[in-house]
């Protein structure tokens, strides 16, 4: 199918999906709606038949955009996860953490530390922790919102700033041919102190867990969880049928570090670490040239395989039963899986079909010389907006950095590295919190959470952190990159704001309090 340069009606599709699903808390219908708005606009823009041209355009890109590992690898972690839980291994881990583990904040500590180790994939990272961490934080009352928060947060903000990543292979991708930099790890590596977003939300994080400064929805969904209700209602999460009461906590524990070591293991092969080319005969040079999703598949069935040899022989779980148990973990994941297929579809029919990276380029060089000061802040928040609205952090990096690199070039080339974190981190911010994001889809599919649910409690913060880091960026360009006091004017408004709505938020909770007391 040619593309259609459909201009500012390019971006109708993802508001009107996002504008559906924030006012019906219904997603797939909305993503549906969303992908054929497109769709219909495309065959309109040329001249095609109506009825069946919105149809086809739809299913064909949507099988374009389907990317087969990533469903396979989410299907078998959700197998693993269900026979893991057969085997009595999660139910014994979680009676052992809780004797360990101390604490809300302590296990709120522990899961954000385990989501800033696991840096190498934000899929893995989603969904192993989630299944980690959620029998314990559901011991300790913990909202499944604020675990999904946890996890999302630790997620794609970890993996933009951490070198050996599937992300910094993307980026370096993207950077690759520009003329500009020398080494795209070494572009890559200077960008991660100006990648205010990523660094601020990580911050966000331990700094909520700490000091327990909830506000906005999440406020009230942790006062819920400490009553009893932490939240139920997404893909990966329903309890098997009976769980064996031999279950020992390694019965949890090997299969989950089995499937670490071999997505290191699948990540090193797939980026040429034993084949002929010396190039990349080095951890970091194979993982940066690793295929991401094809080798978590590859770990996925090594952990699943291992979870056989270590059930069945002992009698923990039968043949038979084990293997039911992965076809019904598999279909835990189903509501999740479909969500990711519409989601690529609605980000290929904006990108490929509508071109809206024609429409943003538009917008960036239409300022030319005249944005100067304003250019890190204005790339950041078009990359902060285009990301929202497509869901993709890969693919807001990949139209943007070849578009603002020549333009601050030509600008203030003093900025270069400035502005290049500024597209990267405005493009993490739709990942992460985008309700058509996969790895926002993934979290609350890990958390056991409600995808809505999970959207509308972390989204306050998102924009606290965004709207800070926005701040950073003007004053990075008025001081012409003086990285100190960029990130502390951030970091210092982050601080302040979220003291600010969280004191706000009690004082207007005990107003609602007395007025609803009798008189």
């Amino acid at each position: 199918m040619e593309p259609f340069a459909a201009g500012w009606l390019s971006i109708i599709p993802p508001i009107v999906a996002i504008v559906l699903a924030l006012l019906t808390k219904e997603v797939l219908s909305s993503l549906l709606i969303g992908i054929l708005a497109g769709t219909l606009i495309y065959t309109i823009g040329t001249d095609g038949n109506i009825l069946m041209g919105t149809l086809e355009s739809a299913f064909t890109t949507m099988g374009n955009k389907v990317d087969f590992n990533i469903l396979v690898f989410c299907s078998m972690l959700g197998a693993l996860v269900y026979v893991v839980a057969m085997s009595g291994g999660t139910k014994a881990y979680g009676k052992w953490a809780v004797s360990k583990i101390k604490g809300r904040r302590s296990t709120l500590l522990a899961t954000s530390g385990l989501g800033v180790l696991i840096f190498i994939d934000d899929y893995f990272n989603c969904l192993s922790v989630g299944t980690v961490m959620r029998p314990l934080c559901d011991s300790y009352r913990v909202a499944r919102a604020k675990l999904a928060y946890i996890i999302d947060s630790t997620a794609a903000p970890v993996c933009i700033i951490a070198p050996v990543s599937s992300w910094a292979a993307a980026v370096g991708s993207s950077l690759k041919g520009n003329g500009v930099f020398e080494s795209d790890m070494a572009a890559f590596i200077a960008s991660i102190p100006w990648n205010f977003y990523a660094l601020l939300s990580i911050v966000m994080v331990f700094f909520v867990v700490f000091t327990n400064y909830d506000f906005g929805p999440m406020r009230r969904a942790e006062a819920r969880a400490l009553a009893g209700d932490v939240g139920e209602g997404a893909a990966g999460h329903a309890e098997p049928p009976h769980a064996n009461p031999r279950g020992r906590v390694f019965d949890m524990l090997v299969p989950i570090l089995a499937l670490i070591v071999f997505a290191v293991l699948a990540l090193m092969y797939s980026g040429g670490y034993w084949g002929a080319d010396p190039a990349f005969h080095s951890f970091a040079a194979s993982i940066g040239n690793s295929s991401a999703a094809a080798a978590l598949v590859w770990a996925a069935f090594g952990a699943v395989a291992v979870a056989f040899l270590l059930y069945v022989p002992r009698g923990l779980v039968p043949f038979a039963d084990f293997m039911q148990g992965l076809v019904e973990g598999a279909k835990l994941m189903l509501p999740a899986n479909i969500i990711l297929v519409l989601a690529w579809t609605l980000s290929g029919v904006c990108r490929d079909l509508l071109q809206t990276p024609l429409f943003v380029q538009g917008l960036v060089q239409s300022g030319g010389g005249d944005l100067s000061v304003f250019l890190p802040m204005v790339v950041f928040l078009i990359a902060a907006f285009l990301s929202f609205s497509t869901g993709t952090a890969w693919g807001t990096f990949g139209i943007l950095i070849p578009i603002v690199v020549p333009v601050v070039q030509g600008v203030d080339p003093n900025l270069t590295i400035v502005v290049l974190s500024a597209t990267l981190a405005g493009s993490v911010f739709g990942d992460h919190c985008s309700p058509i994001s996969d790895t926002t889809i993934l979290s609350s599919a890990g958390a056991g959470c409600n995808h809505i649910e999970h959207v509308a409690t972390q989204l306050p913060y998102a924009l606290v952190v965004a709207a800070c880091s926005a701040a950073g960026y003007l004053v990075a360009g008025l001081t012409g990159g003086n990285l100190w006091l960029s990130l502390g004017t951030a970091f210092l408004m982050m601080i302040a704001v979220t003291c600010f709505l969280h004191f706000r938020q009690v004082k207007l909770d005990k107003q609602a309090e007395a007025e609803a007391q009798p008189a």
